[in-house]
């Protein structure tokens, strides 16, 4: 009997719901075609939530959320609450206590479609951020002194873990082997960073060793944001800490085209992931059916091969390609030439026909 998974879904705030909707559709669809069964148990935790009981996710769903095959994000970002209580309470308390250590961040120009770096195309702009997602500045270790006063001090420190570089160094280049691509760059600013660079350095030369078909080499995080807008097409698998895989993804993301079309996943490969469109809940579109949904819709894409289901995931990424090289004028909001519905429809379309 084929298994029938669980997945848990949190539509989130401002246009999350929206986006998540058109995202749905296309699993639906890619699930008829390949006879993929499975459950949504949705979560309405956010913003509103918080306005009103005062707590970002209670208890009761974090624990329903471990016994999931994988979730599925919306956005998350509420103009009436504070920055960062979000952020800390739902996003950071997933990716911890589900421990997933690894962001994965597919940089891929699809055909058709637009980016501003000039003579680049999609065979120039096709690479991976793998970034360590548990550790570095984001832990939340520090604290302040005498705040308030004018001899405050704010401390924040980078937390590396020999196991926690290392597992996210080998995610890294058993991606690389298993996608058939051809190098691991790391990603650190080892010449000032000494010992979190230095940490992050040998763990990446001791599991390197162990890769003798896979090439490796190294480029300084400020290095890396010029190379990937002058020859984007020297990466192919970037490694890299918490913070600089949170910088660099977004230059990732515009050189694509956009945030309408750029998705990530969190992945614990022992356990439960979660996947999202990158861009933010954009409450100023909030029920304008303007927004990009692929973006989403590609969540979906990565969801269904981390599950193991390939023919599923590749259905709904074909369909993206088939839309974004033939229906849209645009990929940003109210540009497109078409409704978020109606973006979502044609995907559909593209998966039934295929």
């Amino acid at each position: 009997m084929a298994k029938s998974y669980k997945i848990g879904v949190i539509p989130g705030d401002g246009t999350g719901p929206e986006v998540v909707a058109e995202g749905l559709k296309a699993l639906a669809a890619a699930a008829r075609k390949t006879g993929l069964k499975h459950e949504l148990i949705r979560y309405d935790v956010g913003g509103e939530l918080y306005l009103k009981t005062g707590e970002a996710l209670p208890d009761s769903v974090m624990n329903e959320l471990k016994g999931m095959d994988a979730i599925f994000l919306g956005a998350i970002g509420h103009p009436q609450v504070a920055p960062g209580i979000l952020e800390r309470g739902i996003l950071l308390r997933i990716r911890f206590e589900l421990d997933q250590y690894v962001n994965l961040r597919p940089v891929i120009l699809y055909p058709g479609v637009w980016t501003p770096l000039r003579d680049k195309g999609p065979e120039d702009i096709n690479f991976v951020v793998v970034r360590e997602n548990t550790e570095g500045l984001y832990a939340g270790s520090g604290g302040f002194f005498k705040k308030g006063t004018s001899d405050e001090i704010a401390i924040q420190e980078s937390v590396n873990t020999r196991k926690g570089v290392e597992r996210c160094i080998r995610f890294a280049f058993d991606y690389c082997r298993r996608q058939g691509r051809r190098k691991v760059t790391m990603c650190h600013k080892t010449n000032v960073l000494n010992y979190a660079g230095d940490i992050w350095e040998r763990a990446f030369r001791d599991v390197a060793r162990q890769y003798p078909d896979i090439q490796t080499d190294y480029a300084h995080t400020d290095a890396v944001c010029m190379w990937m807008v002058k020859n984007p097409e020297w990466f192919d698998v970037i490694v890299t800490d918490n913070l600089f895989g949170d910088i660099i993804t977004d230059l990732g993301a515009m050189i694509q085209g956009g945030m309408g079309i750029a998705a990530g996943g969190n992945i614990n490969p022992q356990g439960v992931s979660m996947f999202e469109p990158i861009g933010g809940s954009a409450p100023k579109y909030t029920g304008k059916n303007i927004i990009n949904p692929l973006a989403a819709i590609a969540a979906v894409a990565m969801l269904l091969d981390n599950l193991g289901e390939e023919d599923a995931g590749w259905r709904v990424e074909d369909a993206i390609r088939k839309v974004v090289a033939d229906d849209l004028k645009s990929l940003a909001a109210g540009q497109m030439g078409r409704s978020t519905t109606e973006v979502g429809d044609l995907v559909v379309k593209y998966i039934n026909q295929g």
